[in-house]
Formats: structure tokens, sequence, C-alpha cells
């Protein structure tokens, strides 16, 4: 693939463990240099510790659009900062959103719940499989549909993170594309 260029910034918002060296997230920012935001605790999160660290990085970006790309937890992050700051973001990539509300969630996740059902005030899209062991089908297209995103079903890819062998994940970056465009 060629050089991509982006009239955007684009920020990658990694999930629980910061997303490893074969993350297509981290592939991604070390390819085209984009931003990542950075959490005191990685295995840890705290909810709010989490929000403002996003506010805080997302307040330093003054030059150019935003587009969040958002990978399990952070999609909920991503959610929640939404309803509480007011930052202009063009748009949004919420991929694999981890249910927090989900009765078998990993203990550190579930200070993320409730998980807010507003409407988010930019452009969205939620990638979800079929097979993700930390969110339905179902329960993605309802979070889907309650943030105003447009959803979209990759069948069998397990939590579309390093574990699926994604490599760079070209569709993914078709779709961030799409959403630059916008």
């Amino acid at each position: 693939m060629g050089k991509v260029e982006f009239n955007s910034a684009v920020v990658i918002i990694p999930g629980l463990g910061n997303s490893g060296e074969q993350h297509w997230q981290t592939r991604w920012e070390k390819k085209y240099g984009f931003n990542r935001i950075e959490q005191v605790n990685w295995d840890e999160p705290d909810k709010q510790s989490w929000v403002n660290a996003l506010e805080k990085q997302l307040s330093n970006i003054v030059d150019k659009p935003i587009i969040l790309v958002a990978h399990s937890l952070a999609c909920i992050t991503t959610a929640l900062w939404a309803s509480e700051f007011s930052k202009k973001i063009k748009a949004a990539l919420l991929v694999a959103p981890a249910d927090t509300e989900a009765n078998a969630i990993p203990k550190e996740i579930t200070d993320f719940a409730p998980i807010p059902l507003n409407k988010l005030p930019f452009k969205s899209i939620v990638v979800a499989s079929t097979n993700d062991q930390y969110i339905s089908l179902e329960r993605a297209n309802f979070l889907a549909e309650s943030w105003g995103s447009e959803f979209i079903n990759i069948g069998a890819t397990g939590h579309i993170n390093s574990d699926s062998n994604l490599g760079d994940w070209e569709l993914g970056l078709e779709l961030l594309k799409e959403l630059d465009r916008y």
C-alpha cells in the first residue's frame, strides 16, 4: 500500500492492556504516525481517570479535525467522554466495544458501567464480530443504534484484536478513510 494521507488528526485509543505490538491499532500508529492516547494504568483502568486522560490529550489537538479510533473498553470510554465533554470531534471508528454490563466481563472493567446510550454528537461507525467473547453481536448492534452509529458486522473475527491476525486490517483502514472524507 502506498502512502496514506489524512485530512484529520487520527487518535488511537487502546482498550484494556494497551493494544500490543501486533494489534492493528499499534501497527497503524507506527505506519501512519497517528496520535495515541496514554493512560496511567492500562491493566487496572479507572473510568474517570481514563475519561479525563482522553479529554486532556484531545484538548492539545487544535490544528485539524479529529477522528477517534477506539477499541474495546476505549469505545465505552469514548461514549463516557462524549457524554461529559463537548470538544468537537469529526468522527469515530468504534471497534469491538466491550460490554461492561455483561455478566461474564473481567472485573477490571465493571467500573465503566452503565454504558451511556446517548446519541454521539459526531459521525461514528461501530464494527463488531459474530464471535466476540466480550460482546454479543446483538448487543453491539444495540449500542450502535443507541449511539446513532453505522453498524458493520465483519463476521467471525473474535475481539478484532491481535488474536484475530488482521495484520494492518485493511478493511478498518478503508472505514477510517471513509470517515476522513466525511
